[in-house]
């Protein structure tokens, strides 16, 4: 099937992690006896859990796609997936969805709110843009995407900056950055597949991250003119809403309060 579909000899073989002896070994002998190259890198993945356990058809606590996205996006649950390094065990929880949904919202937030102020961007200028040399050296390193993922959400940071600073240019760069960043993944908020408000979900989890975002900003000026006051009553209205909010050296990010 492998010779049919890519040749004798290609890239990447993928496989789980429980799959490398015998069961990879044995697949690279029978290949090589037969004269072919087959696979030149071996990627082995780690697996999703569910409650600690490995999630398999021998167990029957496998989770098919279309159940999953009755509850989260697509777009959320692709997030989920691809933001953990491919050899780290991924626990599948509500509380992981939940945070997919909440950093998929502040992401496509993001892309709406800059498209808005500065612009549509094309598609084969996104295609054609340069990669930041951060993101590429963490890619090229066995493929460190919480790494990568580290650097979106610093762009995001910043393009926020430039559209509260009504830096268009600015705003224009990160807008153009993230989105080709987030491309690599297949996770552009302005693609067909997901554009921004296609789904109600992603609409009411845009919405919502314009809300909270305002409160953040109006929380960080709070707390820059030291009225710690009418910055714990934010976080606090927050919290009541269920909105957690975290602060870092890198600025203050929200998420969904873990459900009971």
């Amino acid at each position: 099937m492998s010779r049919r579909y890519l040749g004798e000899a290609f890239d990447i073989h993928g496989g789980g992690l429980d799959l490398r002896f015998p069961h990879h070994e044995n697949e690279q002998a029978q290949s090589r006896a037969a004269g072919y190259g087959f696979a030149q890198l071996w990627m082995h993945s780690a697996w999703v859990t569910q409650s600690g356990a490995k999630m398999s058809k021998s167990l029957g606590n496998g989770l098919l796609v279309s159940e999953v996205i009755e509850r989260w996006s697509a777009a959320a649950l692709r997030l989920a997936l691809a933001q953990v390094h491919y050899r780290s065990m991924l626990e599948y929880s509500d509380s992981v969805m939940d945070d997919a949904t909440a950093t998929w919202a502040r992401l496509a937030g993001f892309v709406a709110r800059a498209t808005d102020a500065v612009g549509a961007v094309s598609a084969d200028e996104v295609g054609g843009a340069a990669l930041p040399a951060a993101f590429v050296d963490a890619m090229d390193d066995d493929l460190a995407v919480p790494r990568a993922m580290a650097l979106v959400h610093e762009a995001v940071r910043a393009g926020n900056g430039a559209l509260a600073a009504g830096d268009t240019a600015a705003a224009r760069e990160a807008l153009v950055s993230v989105r080709a960043m987030l491309d690599v993944f297949g996770l552009d908020p302005m693609d067909e597949h997901w554009a921004v408000g296609s789904s109600g979900a992603d609409a009411a989890m845009q919405a919502l991250d314009v809300m909270v975002a305002a409160d953040i900003e109006a929380r960080a000026a709070a707390r820059a003119a030291k009225d710690w006051a009418a910055a714990d009553a934010i976080r606090d209205r927050l919290a009541a809403a269920g909105i957690v909010v975290e602060d870092s050296a890198d600025g203050a990010r929200w998420s969904l309060a873990p459900r009971d």
